[in-house]
């Protein structure tokens, strides 16, 4: 099985081209030019892509944990971060009232 490696030349309308393309187009009552209010409208791509943002952001840092702590969260299946997470939170709720 050969391996096509090199990408499609894309080959770019002439002038003439472009014009007669673009002519089809507006001729077209099915594809007729967005307004300017649709435009606006308009949001990015990725604006829209991938999970919402969390409005109680987390911070990514880097901890060590003896493995005894991990390997007991690890064993209470899928999440165990986030139980691991509530534990903290509930240490710094009960601490944090006594100061």
């Amino acid at each position: 099985m050969s391996k096509v490696t090199k990408r499609p030349t894309v080959v770019m309308p002439t002038v003439a081209e472009d014009k007669a393309i673009t002519a089809a187009a507006k001729a077209d009552p099915d594809a007729q030019p967005l307004t300017p209010k649709q435009l606006q409208a308009m949001v990015p791509l990725k604006a829209v892509r991938g999970r919402p943002k969390s409005e109680n952001k987390k911070l990514l840092v880097s901890v060590r944990y003896s493995p005894e702590v991990v390997a007991y969260f690890k064993s209470t299946g899928e999440g165990w971060q986030s139980r691991m997470d509530g534990v903290l939170q509930q240490y710094v709720a009960r601490h944090s009232r006594r100061a």
